[in-house]
């Protein structure tokens, strides 16, 4: 994440809503509809459903009030507005919580195609889909509590886990291979790297590979990391966590398959 946002969180008006410009509904407006044309065979239907039930369309920028209400009808997760930024302990806090925190602003035109931070087209759209379906959302939730209960030492294994399940990750169907990571059905770029002939790679989950492997934050991914189920995400995070990275830890990680990032 980077140090400093360029962006300023929306503060909500009194009546908990957060006021968007017609500007940044069309933005939104652009995004969504670009986004779903791209994961109509594409995305698994777990989040095409959940889009669907949320009521995400693409007139405004959703409410974070309605979004809340649906989930709470699903599956009783919920979302708490937040700053771009926010320390992981309170990240993880609020998924420990049932609380899928949102951040509030939308990103610039000059930035429609890619931003760094999270905007809450990436969130809404790209994360709370799914948040519909009650084995994800017990999935995340038991990922804020284990990393909550294991604490910073083991915080940055952790976010590998959640970097190559909610924000990158793949699943198998009968349709073939679908997204549901944040980061690709939010993304254009990720989508199609992630979905079309690329030079990028397709393992199999396997927990002790994904907290060997390196990532960037700020490039097309070069590795993804398939799942069979959700089911499957509810099993894994049920595994001794801590004692997993601590073996981890003393194998190292893999050799990184990207450049490092400039500094």
């Amino acid at each position: 994440m980077p140090k400093e946002s360029s962006y300023t969180a929306k503060l909500p008006e009194p009546d908990g809503s957060y006021h968007y410009t017609p500007e940044e509904d069309a933005i939104w407006g652009e995004l969504y509809q670009r986004q779903m044309k791209l994961l109509a065979d594409k995305a698994c239907d777990e989040y095409l459903e959940g889009a669907r039930q949320l009521g995400l369309g693409p007139d405004r920028v959703p409410q974070l009030q309605d979004v809340n209400r649906r989930l709470q009808e699903t599956t009783g997760f919920g979302v708490e507005g937040v700053p771009a930024l926010i320390p992981p302990s309170r990240f993880y806090e609020l998924l420990s919580e049932g609380k899928f925190p949102l951040a509030t602003f939308i990103r610039r035109r000059e930035h429609i195609d890619y931003i760094e931070e999270p905007d809450i087209f990436h969130e809404v759209f790209g994360h709370c889909p799914l948040l519909t379906n009650q084995s994800y959302a017990h999935f995340v939730r038991r990922f804020g509590e284990k990393a909550v209960a294991l604490g910073k030492g083991y915080s940055w294994h952790m976010f590998r886990i959640f970097w190559f399940t909610v924000e990158f990750g793949l699943i198998n169907t009968p349709q073939g291979r679908r997204c549901f990571g944040a980061g690709i059905v939010s993304s254009p770029n990720e989508t199609r790297t992630a979905m079309e002939p690329s030079d990028s790679e397709f393992r199999p989950f396997d927990l002790m590979t994904v907290l060997r492997t390196p990532y960037r934050i700020d490039i097309v991914q070069p590795i993804y990391y398939v799942i069979d189920s959700f089911a499957q995400l509810e099993a894994i995070i049920e595994e001794d966590i801590g004692a997993r990275i601590t073996e981890a830890k003393a194998l190292g990680d893999f050799a990184p398959t990207f450049e490092a990032k400039a500094s």
